[in-house]
């Protein structure tokens, strides 16, 4: 697990803690018109320092619960007069066992930030006819990336459409970042990333990229590593994949 990862956690649970032990900090007004989000900002957003901050406040079906996701990628449950906040997955029971409700709202907003992501930000692989496709977090100087893109040929032969976001390992301070920076500012992204992924040079260029953007995204999602695959259900798998399971795993 990443320092960065490790530290949203830990940053995260003293939250919690802090809430359940009553701490001043998480003093609320008593403002009886308060809304429930300005509530959580004050408690949240405020209190940490802005290192947490919410993306989202959506009603559940329980008509007093409602799902808080933060910019973490964390999905906490608050009670209606945003008293109490609980962290964990919530699930629904069914006749044929458990469905994980906080799977399926963390997929559908990975699918809904993605679908906000231009495809002209992204490297894109694409087969003559497409049958499924998968977006990746990648970083031109893991080793697992450069597995998985040396079956490109492969994954293009079963019709899966490959769809790269730039995720430096280290954001502005790794070394892929100023490589990446020049992959995405040149004339031929694609010759210039198969370059890059070879462990070839490329002439150094700057301009404007949405690196640090991908980055943030993939923050969000809860990438750690890379690469991450994120599937047409919004489901992201970390790690490499061979192009025969890949194709398996897409029900091609």
């Amino acid at each position: 697990m990443s320092m960065k990862l490790s530290m949203v956690r830990i940053l995260l649970a003293w939250f919690l803690v802090s809430v359940a032990s009553g701490s001043p900090l998480f003093a609320q007004s008593n403002n009886g018109d308060q809304s429930l989000r300005g509530k959580l900002e004050q408690a949240i957003e405020v209190a940490s320092g802005g290192q947490l901050k919410i993306q989202s406040v959506k009603a559940t079906q329980l008509s007093t619960i409602y799902e808080v996701q933060l910019n973490t990628g964390e999905i906490l449950y608050s009670d209606i007069a945003g008293d109490y906040l609980f962290a964990g997955d919530m699930y629904r029971t069914s006749a044929s066992g458990l469905i994980n409700v906080s799977s399926s709202a963390r997929q559908s907003r990975v699918i809904e930030r993605l679908a906000a992501v231009p495809e002209s930000e992204m490297i894109i692989f694409e087969p003559e006819e497409i049958k499924a496709s998968i977006t990746v977090f990648t970083d031109v100087d893991c080793t697992y990336c450069r597995k998985l893109h040396s079956e490109i040929e492969k994954i293009l032969e079963y019709g899966i459409k490959v769809r790269y976001l730039a995720y430096p390992r280290g954001g502005e301070s790794a070394d892929a970042y100023e490589k990446m920076i020049s992959v995405w500012c040149s004339d031929n992204r694609e010759k210039s990333f198969e370059q890059a992924k070879n462990g070839q040079n490329i002439p150094g260029k700057k301009c404007s990229t949405p690196i640090l953007e991908h980055y943030a995204l993939g923050n969000e999602f809860g990438v750690n590593g890379t690469p991450a695959i994120v599937f047409p259900d919004g489901q992201l798998i970390p790690g490499y994949i061979e192009a025969s399971r890949l194709a398996a795993m897409l029900k091609i």
